[in-house]
């Protein structure tokens, strides 16, 4: 039997496979290799993750000599992604065997503030059940990890459908925001704001189905006094509605109508608003300046369809489209059928915004923990980001072009492990002290024993002698 290598071991101490199950792979490769030896570690995992006993994820976790794949009674499966408060992983239900996605609040970020914030985003998404809004299925702790259990979505979110495909035709802008408004007037009726609208926070499947994700910023009207948000700027520069920006405190309804139009803007051009600039520069510009028609980026956008888009990015609240059952409404003669979607260029759904180019966490927090920009246009194209779509010219062209009517892939990085709290690390570290212990139990009588014979063998020779 091959020798127990870090992979051998923590395969067996995780309680991923039983012994058997790893011999028997094991006995599959002898038989089927030119020369009669153990098995490597990589052949070893790649065998196993074929007869579907482990997964890609959870092998190189393995080989890492990580051992604790599990949150509570959720068997950690994948890696979605991370935003500004943790990571997303997918999961799956030991018992009930329901995939899910599980977001998870890392040690190092476990403030006082920070798990108060993360139990309102778990109150606020355990009153909520809608089939375009993402929806939670439980929450917990395992140690000091806390974590949120939510629907798995597969497919992709709006911004990265349209960075791979490029921009939507009317028709399918239309079905994906319509069906994002049919579920934000859902959470409007109960008070709720979400404040956060933008592509990242759309998820879309293969077939079409849209559903409103990332509530981490959202807030119920009636619980203002009590939110530490309150008077402070939350949400992302490019999608913020103008009135926000002068007075935090008009926070409304209204003020997600407006950054809905922002996304569709997005959908059906591929740019951002204002793209370019400083924080400061998309601010003022929010403000005080119209977006580029977007007809100088999709000619096929009829002025009818524009309408819209301006009715909802009306700088004056007032004149603004008034309710997302009047956005679901106004888009639905536009809406097609869904399977006009293609699912070849959809990728697993990241559940949470994308993070930016550089690696980093998507996003800037303020005071509030809450205040981020949009990669596409914050920072300058490179040879290395080629993928980013936003045209950097655009935002200096100030005198010519219409514009809208109205006034007023990087480097594939490696995974990381599933957070550990305190006391699942002196238990992977007392794993492995046993590891080490049960090593030199064997290395020690052995080395005696050849001592022994060695010396046997020179007395022999020297008697001769």
């Amino acid at each position: 039997m091959a020798s127990r290598s870090v992979f051998r071991e923590s395969a067996i101490v995780s309680g991923l496979l039983t012994l058997d199950q790893l011999e028997r792979a094991e006995d599959e490769l002898r038989e089927g290799a030119e020369e009669p030896r153990d098995p490597n570690d990589e052949s070893l995992a790649n065998r196993l993750i074929e007869r579907g006993l482990l997964t890609p994820y959870q092998a190189a976790q393995l080989r890492e000599g990580r051992t604790k794949l599990n949150l509570g009674p959720y068997l950690v499966t994948d890696y979605i992604d991370k935003g500004g408060m943790g990571q997303v992983y997918k999961a799956v239900h030991k018992v009930m065997g329901r995939l899910v996605a599980v977001k998870v609040l890392p040690l190092h970020k476990s403030t006082p503030d920070a798990i108060d914030n993360f139990m309102r985003e778990i109150r606020t998404q355990a009153q909520l059940d809608h089939p375009h809004l993402v929806r939670a299925f439980d929450a917990g702790h395992d140690g000091g990890v806390h974590y949120l259990v939510c629907e798995y979505v597969p497919g992709t979110d709006l911004r990265r459908l349209v960075r791979s495909q490029g921009p939507l035709t009317m028709r399918q802008a239309s079905s994906v925001i319509m069906q994002a408004s049919i579920g934000l007037e859902y959470a409007h009726a109960r008070g709720l704001i979400h404040r956060d609208i933008k592509p990242g926070n759309i998820l879309v499947t293969p077939q079409g189905i849209a559903k409103l994700s990332d509530l981490g910023l959202a807030g119920f009207i009636h619980e203002a006094e009590g939110d530490p948000r309150t008077g402070r700027i939350v949400g992302t520069p490019d999608y913020l509605a103008p009135e926000l920006i002068g007075d935090p405190t008009r926070v409304g309804r209204i003020s997600d109508i407006y950054s809905l139009g922002c996304t569709l803007y997005y959908a059906v051009t591929g740019k951002v608003p204002f793209p370019g600039g400083t924080t400061s520069d998309k601010l003022r510009r929010h403000r005080i300046e119209t977006p580029w028609h977007p007809r100088r980026f999709n000619a096929e956008i009829s002025e009818e369809f524009v309408e819209i888009i301006a009715d909802l990015m009306e700088k004056d609240p007032a004149a603004r489209v008034a309710t997302a059952e009047e956005v679901a409404a106004r888009l639905e003669p536009w809406a097609t059928d869904v399977s006009s979607f293609p699912s070849t260029h959809l990728t697993k759904s990241p559940w949470m915004p994308p993070p930016f180019p550089t690696g980093q966490d998507d996003g800037q927090e303020t005071d509030a923990g809450a205040y981020d920009e949009d990669p596409d246009s914050s920072r300058p194209e490179s040879a290395s980001h080629a993928s980013q779509i936003t045209d950097p010219t655009a935002a200096q062209e100030t005198s010519a072009g219409p514009k809208i009517p109205r006034s007023a892939s990087r480097r594939r990085q490696s995974a990381p492990p599933l957070p550990l709290s305190e006391t699942a690390r002196g238990v992977q570290s007392l794993g492995r002290s046993v590891c080490v212990a049960i090593a030199l139990a064997i290395a020690v009588p052995v080395s005696m024993l050849f001592g022994a014979a060695l010396t046997y063998v020179l007395l022999t020779m020297l008697r001769r002698g």
